[in-house]
């Protein structure tokens, strides 16, 4: 009941004039950065984050709550249109959607993935308010060691899903801890990796890594590699759905929650494992073979569970400063430059701002559909801009957020010497999203497990004194041996088979 009644205190400052056209704005921006290719939400919040730092925290994640879910919507429209996904969670969606568009009925597939959008994102910013209090509670009473090994599952599972391999994974992971190290020691005060810089004594902000590992990164990976071939754009049409393409989809948006929000909770790598999930699930309980040509329960499904699995994500990230996905790593360091720390006591000490946050998000889901359902043939115009003048224009966008953070030319000269890092990063398969989880727990992760040290006077057993910690190192354990685990288990199938 006391949530209800902070809820419903968030509505009444969410809904003034100023907060509703943050949420508004956030929304068309979101969506307008999201559409363009190669961009998803993550780099769609990465890019905009300068644009907040005149304004009230409130107002900020107002408009980061529109950005969020707007940006995940964007990346669908690509991945319909030109089949090309924003980010990995769209590629599910590209499957079905773009045959629909192939077929003359991208319309359906932009509305069924706008009211799958809406139906995810509603039911688990609802799951979110029934569940984050209960989680912030349990959570103050875990210690250091606890911390340290729910930050290390973190590490570990985000690392072990995405990529081409897992070596590649640890490596990304690796690039970011070491960029986390830069600055001043929390505990002693002495210069790590500065090279003698009084500017790097400060460390490197969390935003330039983010806007240059996704945005520099991706723009100068996309000059390296563009084609002087204009892409003809799909033309989209008015955006209703049937009688049969309702009857078809009701049941894909309602199973979409139920998959995506336990996945978006957990450190398993975001939507990718969840929407490959809903996916499996449509195709197998299908009554029809149209799966692979064109089949409207694949957008509906996954799109729902995309949705669903952020709300999961946003509920770990307020809970326990846990970002599981580089969306979330972004919106982790839009708190941290309003000074406000994720975590356990967040709900106690900007209670105001949290439940404001929360019911901002109902607000943005609505608004989202309103907007973007009849928008939708104005977002397909967007991708006729010639991709050398869209890329120009996010290194512009990128350089002046850049400058923006300090004031400081040494800002815009990492930008791009990490921007060259995610281009090689690029080129060699790595993975972005660990390292900008790395960047930003690592130095969280060092701190606590330096603490459970210190109170256990250096013993080790002082990192796995906790049945809780005991625990999540199973599991960890769990993650790293179940290649081998499952080798060996097909390996014996096959011998009693034989």
């Amino acid at each position: 009941m006391d949530s209800l009644n902070l809820l419903l205190d968030g509505f009444g400052a969410a809904i003034t004039p100023a907060n509703l056209l943050f949420a508004a704005i956030g929304v068309v921006l979101g969506t307008a950065i999201g559409v363009l290719p190669g961009i998803g939400p993550a780099m769609a919040v990465a890019l905009l984050l300068p644009v907040t730092y005149g304004l009230d925290p409130t107002g900020s994640f107002i408009m980061f709550a529109g950005i969020y879910y707007g940006g995940m919507f964007g990346g669908a429209i690509t991945s319909i249109l030109l089949n090309t996904p924003g980010e990995s969670a769209a590629v599910v969606t590209a499957i079905e959607g773009h045959p629909m568009a192939k077929k003359g009925r991208g319309a359906q597939a932009l509305a069924a993935s706008a009211i799958g959008n809406f139906i995810g994102a509603l039911a688990g910013t609802i799951l979110l308010v029934l569940l984050a209090p209960t989680i912030a509670n349990l959570a103050v009473d875990i210690g250091a060691q606890d911390y340290f090994a729910v930050m290390l599952l973190a590490f570990i599972a985000v690392t072990s899903v995405l990529g081409s391999s897992r070596l590649r994974g640890f490596a990304s992971l690796l690039i970011g801890l070491t960029l986390g190290l830069i600055g001043l020691d929390q505990l002693t005060g002495q210069q790590r990796l500065t090279f003698g810089s009084l500017e790097l004594a400060d460390g490197v902000d969390v935003v330039i890594v983010a806007v240059a590992l996704f945005a520099v990164g991706e723009s100068l990976w996309v000059a390296a590699h563009l084609r002087r071939t204009k892409d003809k754009p799909i033309p989209v049409g008015t955006p209703w759905l049937g009688k049969s393409d309702l009857r078809r989809s009701w049941r894909p948006w309602l199973r979409g929650p139920v998959i995506g929000f336990p996945f978006g909770s957990i450190p398993a790598g975001g939507a990718e494992i969840p929407t490959f999930l809903s996916y499996a699930a449509e195709k197998r309980l299908a009554k029809h073979d149209e799966f692979g040509k064109g089949a409207i329960e694949g957008v509906a499904g996954p799109e729902a569970t995309a949705s669903a699995s952020a709300s999961g994500t946003l509920t770990t990230m307020l809970t326990l400063g846990l970002p599981t996905t580089a969306t979330a790593a972004v919106m982790l360091a839009a708190f941290q430059q309003f000074g406000i720390q994720p975590g356990p006591l967040l709900f106690e000490r900007e209670s105001a701002l949290v439940w404001t946050l929360i019911a901002s998000l109902f607000i943005g889901t609505v608004l989202l559909l309103v907007l973007n359902l009849p928008l939708a043939p104005i977002w397909a115009k967007l991708l006729r801009i010639p991709r050398p003048y869209l890329y120009a224009g996010i290194l512009f966008f990128a350089s002046v957020g850049a400058y923006a953070v300090g004031g400081d030319i040494t800002d815009l000269l990492l930008l791009f010497v990490i921007g060259l890092i995610g281009f090689g990063m690029r080129r060699y398969g790595l993975p972005i999203l660990p390292a900008v989880i790395g960047v930003i727990l690592g130095p969280s992760a060092e701190l606590q497990m330096r603490r459970a040290l210190q109170i256990s006077d250096g013993d080790l057993i002082g990192l796995v004194n906790s049945p809780f910690a005991i625990t999540v190192y199973a599991v960890v354990a769990l993650i790293l041996l179940w290649p081998l685990i499952r080798k060996l288990v097909g390996n014996r199938t096959k011998e009693h088979a034989a």
